[in-house]
C-alpha cells in the first residue's frame, strides 16, 4: 500500500509553480550568497578549503538564503548586508548537518558521501565548529546586535534539540509534543531566525517583526514533519539516502510516534526488533505498518495545518508578488517528494 495525497492535493502540484520560478526575482542574489559562502574556505589552509568546496558545491535548494532575499523584498529592504546575512544562516545550516551526520553515522547526505565519511569524524567534529564560530565571528559585522543575539540563541537552541533528540535515540515512549519541541528546537528555529534578520534589516515595526518570525518558525515545523514522512515515503534516488534512514539511527519521528500510540502490542515488538537488527524483512514490515494504519495521512494533516499557520502570517503585509511567492514556497514544502 502506498501514500497517495487526495485529488486536490495532486492538481496542486501540477499547477504549482517551480523553485526556480518562485526564485525567479532572486536569482541574482543567490548567486552573490554562492560568492559570500567562499568566506567559509580558508586559501590559507589547504584541508578547510578542500572540504568546505565539497559540501558547498551542492547548493541543494537554499531554502534558508531564499526565504530571507524574499522578506527583505516583502518589506522593501534597500540594504546590502542581507547577502551576508544568508551566507551566514546557509552555513549555520550545513554546520548542523555535519554534527548530525557524525551523530547518526551517516553515510550520504544529498547523494554524496557525508563529510565524516570521506575524511572522519575527528577532522568533521572540528569542521563543524569551525563553520558555527566563523558564522557568529562574521555575525560581528552587523550594525544590528539583535541579529548577533539572534544567531548566538538560534545556534544554542539547535544543539539543545540535536542534544535532546539524541537523548530520546530508540525510545519508543516519545510523545508527540516532544518531538515537535524538538524538531522546533532543531530545525525550526533556524527557519525563524533566518525570517526575523530580514525584519530587523528593515528596521520595520517589532509586531511586524514578529510576524516574520512566526511565519518562519510554522514554515521550518512544516518542512521538517514532511522531511520525516518522506522517510516513509520517498524514494532512495530522490532523497539522496536510503528509505527508513531516520528509524534506522534511532530517530523516533512522528509517523512512528502515531503508529505506536495507535496499534497494539505486537506492532511495538517488531519496530523494537527492527531497531535491533534492521534486516530488509524488518524494514518492509515497518514501512506497511506505517503505510496502513493512518500515520502517514495524520503526519501531513500536521504539516498542512503549519503550512497555514505560515500562510496566514503572511497576511499581516500587503499583498505582492513577494508575498505570494512566500506563500508559494510554503506548499512547495508541503508537497515536494524530495
Amino acid at each position: 500500500m502506498k501514500f497517495e495525497f487526495g485529488k486536490d492535493a495532486k492538481n496542486h502540484i501540477k499547477s504549482s509553480p517551480s523553485l526556480t520560478e518562485l526564485y525567479k526575482e532572486i536569482q541574482g542574489e543567490l548567486k552573490e550568497v554562492e560568492e559570500q559562502l567562499k568566506l567559509f574556505s580558508d586559501p590559507s589552509n589547504k584541508l578547510i578549503s578542500e572540504i568546505n568546496t565539497y559540501i558547498f558545491r551542492n547548493t541543494g535548494k537554499r531554502i534558508r538564503p531564499a526565504l530571507l532575499l524574499l522578506c527583505t523584498k516583502l518589506i522593501s529592504y534597500n540594504g546590502s548586508e542581507h547577502i551576508l546575512m544568508c551566507s551566514l544562516v546557509e552555513a549555520l545550516h550545513t554546520a548542523s548537518l555535519i554534527h548530525d551526520d557524525i551523530i547518526d553515522n551517516s553515510d550520504l547526505r544529498r547523494g554524496q558521501e557525508t563529510v565524516h565519511l570521506r575524511w572522519g569524524p575527528n577532522i568533521t567534529v572540528l569542521l563543524g565548529d569551525y563553520l558555527y564560530i566563523k558564522a557568529l565571528g562574521l555575525s560581528l559585522q552587523s550594525e544590528y546586535p539583535k541579529i548577533i543575539e539572534l544567531l548566538t540563541d538560534t545556534s544554542s537552541q539547535m544543539v539543545e534539540g540535536e542534544l535532546f533528540e539524541y537523548a530520546m535515540s530508540g525510545n519508543l515512549d516519545i510523545r508527540e509534543d516532544e518531538y515537535l519541541d524538538i524538531i522546533r528546537k532543531k530545525t525550526a528555529s533556524l527557519f525563524s531566525s533566518t525570517c526575523q534578520i530580514a525584519g530587523v534589516l528593515g528596521e520595520i515595526p517589532g509586531e511586524e517583526e514578529e510576524y516574520l518570525a512566526e511565519f518562519g518558525m510554522n514554515f521550518g515545523m512544516s518542512f521538517q514533519i514532511i522531511d520525516d514522512l518522506l522517510d516513509y515515503t520517498g524514494e532512495e534516488s530522490s532523497l539522496g539516502k536510503p528509505v527508513l534512514s531516520d528509524l534506522s539511527e534511532g530517530r523516533i519521528t512522528l509517523p512512528l510516534i502515531y503508529s505506536l500510540n495507535n496499534g497494539n502490542a505486537s506492532n511495538r515488538k517488531m519496530i523494537s526488533e527492527f531497531l535491533k537488527d534492521k534486516s530488509a524483512n524488518k524494514k518492509s514490515q515497518v514501512i506497511e505498518l506505517v503505510k496502513s494504519n493512518g500515520a502517514l495521512e495524520y503526519t501531513f494533516k500536521k504539516a498542512e495545518e503549519f503550512s497555514d499557520l505560515s500562510k496566514n502570517n503572511l497576511k499581516e503585509f500587503p499583498d505582492s508578488l513577494h508575498r505570494q511567492a512566500l506563500s508559494s514556497l510554503s506548499d512547495f514544502v508541503l508537497f515536494r517528494n524530495k
